[in-house]
């Protein structure tokens, strides 16, 4: 109820001359959902910029799709070809896009603070849209921080920044589309999969069963995933399902994290069967959680999501939070993928220019219905993705020894001792243990320590909560800060 009012006095919202504003429309983010929301909302008006780390646009998804090379995109798939198609739109439409833009605080009036070529600078709208993304979802496992061992996601990245592959014989640990995806990519490149050991529950499958009635409402994206599956089959690639007591080793006579060693192999259980892989490198994916780095530190509201095991921002029809103005799309406020974040960032600008009066209300819901039918049709899939891939509870009992903060080295065992010691949340652990102080400010751990101190506290993750962030979002140096000129913006 509260979020309806705020949007409702939103409504109201322009520029109205204001000299603070730099700008309508100021979107972070140059992936599928940034870039969609930015060319709508110039073809209706809006002084719009685009900020983003990298030097180029696409996001992760369509990362460097621009410049990649031809043999590259065919083999990274046709869903990146798309991305091309979106990134050329975008270059032809002429849309200021600040490169190597790094957001490291953003003001409760919206004013945004980047640091570019080492110096910092400041942008202002009376609307914002974050569209960062989503984050991997961290893996705590035995031997999860040897060398050697990293997300399928990175894997994908230096596939498509620069084609490169992994050397050596490479193990796919984990569940999702995405591992399935990127294996496939890694064979089509020469790499050398050895199995795809895949952690997702074979209670997982009845369940998903009640819900494939959402399959028909995106069969294209179905067909993908069983082309995946029958490519992987047709190569001979050995796939290991429902695997549980997953344990990566390193060099016989080293302790499993002891870090002068590397990956030797990965010992795990399937189908009643103890199993034993030698490999080089081992990929980890659990499935992807949003991005809220930006919406915590912007105190907005958040709910628990049961099925996916994220936290995501509360927004409205128009991706709109309960902070008026900002703006939330894409994976950033659910995961749903690529084509949803198109759409989704599209109806973001239509409420923008909503809310500052460049439309009415009937022509917002003509212009948006077409849109949001679309949207509709790409998400019936989701409930059966989501409950299909849904994360072992394994992977939250880990071992005590295991660590779960990589930044301080904070171990399972020592987050569950914080919550017997009366740590009624991630916060207090952070102060009594260190765990989620390190630079990456708990992207790498924050989900999981939620949910570690939710079983042992005997609470749900909503009632313990998440970690408080602030400013910076990511470290920056003293000569950035010194550089911020609030008066004058250098673009």
């Amino acid at each position: 109820m509260a979020l309806n009012k705020h949007n409702k006095s939103s409504q109201t919202r322009s520029t109205g001359g204001d000299p603070g504003f730099t700008h309508d429309f100021v979107v972070v983010g140059a992936g599928p959902a940034g870039l969609s929301a930015a060319m709508t909302a110039a073809s209706l008006g809006l002084r719009t910029v685009v900020l983003d780390e990298q030097k180029s646009v696409g996001g992760q998804i369509y990362r460097n799709a621009a410049s990649v090379s031809g043999s590259v995109s065919k083999g990274l798939g046709s869903d990146y070809q798309h991305g091309k198609s979106l990134v050329s739109r975008f270059t032809e439409a002429g849309i200021e896009f600040r490169s190597g833009s790094m957001v490291w605080d953003i003001a409760k009036d919206l004013t945004v603070t980047a640091q570019c070529a080492g110096k910092s600078f400041q942008l202002r709208a009376p609307q914002l849209l974050v569209a960062t993304g989503a984050l991997e979802r961290p893996s705590p496992m035995p031997g999860w921080t040897l060398p050697g061992v990293m997300n399928a996601g990175a894997a994908q990245i230096a596939m498509k920044a620069c084609a490169q592959v992994p050397e050596g014989r490479i193990a796919l640990v984990g569940s999702g589309p995405l591992l399935l995806l990127v294996a496939c990519q890694l064979h089509r490149f020469g790499a050398s999969v050895e199995a795809i050991i895949e952690t997702a529950p074979s209670l997982n499958r009845f369940q998903a069963l009640r819900k494939f009635s959402g399959v028909f409402g995106a069969p294209s994206l179905f067909a993908k995933g069983v082309g995946l599956l029958w490519y992987l089959r047709r190569k001979g690639i050995p796939f290991f399902k429902a695997s549980t007591d997953i344990r990566i080793e390193g060099m016989q006579g080293f302790e499993p994290n002891d870090p002068g060693q590397r990956v030797s192999a990965v010992s795990f259980r399937s189908a009643g069967k103890s199993h034993r892989l030698a490999v080089d490198m081992a990929l980890l994916h659990h499935g992807v959680v949003p991005n809220t780095q930006i919406s915590r530190m912007l105190r907005v509201e958040h709910r628990w999501d049961e099925v996916q095991l994220a936290w995501h921002p509360v927004v409205n029809e128009w991706g709109e939070t309960s902070l008026a103005g900002l703006r939330i799309a894409g994976d950033g406020a659910s995961i749903y993928g690529a084509t949803a974040a198109e759409l989704s960032g599209t109806l973001a600008a239509i409420g923008a220019a909503l809310s500052l009066e460049k439309l009415n209300a009937n022509e917002a819901a003509a212009m948006a219905t077409p849109f949001r039918g679309r949207l509709q049709r790409a998400n019936r899939i989701r409930p059966f993705l989501d409950t299909l891939y849904r994360p072992p509870e394994w992977l939250l009992d880990c071992p005590d020894e295991t660590i779960v903060c990589r930044c301080e080295e904070v171990t399972a065992g020592s987050v569950r001792e914080m919550a017997r010691l009366g740590c009624q949340g991630p916060n207090q652990t952070k102060f009594f243990s260190r765990c989620g102080m390190g630079p990456c400010q708990g992207r790498m751990c924050g989900i999981s320590v939620t949910q570690i101190l939710a079983k042992e506290l005997g609470r749900s993750p909503e009632e313990v909560g998440a970690y408080r962030i602030r400013a910076p979002l990511k470290p920056i140096n003293l000569g950035s800060f010194a550089t911020l000129n609030t008066s004058q913006d250098p673009g």
